[in-house]
């Protein structure tokens, strides 16, 4: 079977399950895309490794994993998600050490967080691309290159206009003091909004 690549367009809020999140890959050669639903802290973990500018004080669940593995000389070569059952992705990781690979069975969103910590490539399987892979129509205008950027609500459905955002009337210096605040207190979900706020001023 044929792996394809995939990389991170981003995540969103989930349309479909209360409190949960869509991370949305997409092929690199390709126009389709692939929702996987996963909980909050995931979409969390996934959202800080993604934005650079955002330092937990203390280290999360994947930071310590990728410290522990780097102290041991363990790296993450690759991710695969290779099977498709009932809706839920499972994925592989495949580790290196001393020249020797294993492969370890993990949570889908889990093996992404630690791709992307060790800026490992993802893959899944032609056949799941098929079976539940999503085709974008996006104008060239449209497509954005900074995933953090990306407005994924449009990528999920075609909902209206969101309802008025109490950032927008917020200056800029306000913005940055809320962001800090938001880091100290580890509200990174706040975090995240603030930050995309202050990238479109």
């Amino acid at each position: 079977m044929s792996l394809v690549q995939l990389d991170i367009k981003g995540i969103s809020y989930s349309q479909t399950q209360s409190g949960a999140y869509a991370l949305v890959l997409t092929e690199i050669k390709g126009s389709r895309t692939l929702p996987i639903i996963i909980g909050a802290f995931e979409a969390q973990s996934i959202a800080i490794a993604l934005e650079k500018e955002i330092k937990p004080p203390r280290p999360l669940t994947h930071d310590l994993f990728k410290t522990f593995s780097e102290r041991f000389q363990i790296n993450i070569l690759r991710v695969i998600i290779h099977k498709l059952v009932d809706g839920v992705f499972f994925s592989s990781l495949v580790c290196e050490r001393d020249g020797i690979e294993e492969i370890i069975d993990t949570r889908t969103s889990d093996a992404i967080a630690l791709a992307i910590r060790f800026s490992a490539p993802i893959y899944t399987y032609e056949t799941i691309l098929e079976k539940a892979g999503i085709f974008l129509k996006l104008e060239a205008d449209d497509i954005v290159s900074d995933t953090s950027e990306m407005e994924l609500d449009e990528l999920l459905s075609d909902t209206e206009e969101e309802t008025q955002n109490p950032l927008k009337s917020m200056s800029l210096q306000e913005l940055h003091n809320q962001l800090q605040i938001a880091i100290e207190q580890e509200d990174y979900e706040t975090a995240a909004q603030l930050r995309d706020e202050i990238s479109k001023r």
